[in-house]
């Protein structure tokens, strides 16, 4: 039985509303969705990496999502990750820039299939 879990490790922010989490993935399934975080900032740059990931494809398809209430969410464009899986301390880096404040999450594999883990991950703004 496979289990999904995304732990978040730690939360900072700094007086300019900027932030970040740690956390990590285990055995998630293709579609898994992150937690929700809020970003204030109009002019808000997103940074989503990944170390050490294991996979049963050649890439892990990360795609930033906008949480729109009683609206379907704005997708933006995914960043296939491959360098995180050459190595446990390998890391795979996508950047998604001024795409304005609210609440965003990101999902993996959207339509694929592998499950997914990942030995760190980070989450900025």
């Amino acid at each position: 039985m496979l289990f999904s879990v995304v732990t978040v490790v730690g939360i900072c922010s700094s007086p300019a509303q900027a932030g970040s989490y740690t956390s990590y993935m285990a055995g998630v399934e293709a579609g898994f969705e992150s937690s929700h975080w809020n970003e204030d900032s109009a002019a808000t740059t997103t940074t989503i990496k990944f170390t050490g990931c294991t996979s049963g494809s050649s890439a892990v398809h990360v795609k930033l999502a906008k949480d729109i209430n009683n609206l379907p969410d704005n997708y933006y464009v995914d960043a296939a990750f491959t360098k995180c899986l050459e190595s446990s301390t390998s890391t795979s880096t996508g950047v998604w820039d001024d795409h304005g404040a609210g609440s965003y999450y990101f999902i993996v594999n959207d339509g694929g299939y592998a499950t997914v883990s990942v030995k760190s991950l980070t989450v900025s703004w």
